[in-house]
């Protein structure tokens, strides 16, 4: 999973901060959201990341689920 924080939309509401303190601090230098780390990407702070991403009145959040590579099926010889 990878969460970004846009720091050029982000304005410092802090609302990912109050709904994930885990996953997201304010930095007090610039006023925007940063992403802490590590993110175990687990369904829990999955959960949490589209909370805070919904949350932000400014949309500044995005969460990205990492493409998962599926085994193909063998194909049936004829």
């Amino acid at each position: 999973m990878n969460i970004t924080v846009d720091l050029e939309r982000c304005e410092g509401f802090a609302s990912c901060v109050v709904t994930a303190p885990e996953l997201f601090d304010l930095d007090d230098e610039r006023s925007v959201a940063v992403v802490l780390e590590p993110v175990d990407g687990g369904p829990r702070t999955r959960a949490l990341a589209l909370e805070a991403a919904a949350s932000c009145p400014v949309r500044a959040i995005t969460v990205l689920d990492p493409v998962v590579d599926e085994p193909s099926l063998p194909r049936r010889g004829r």
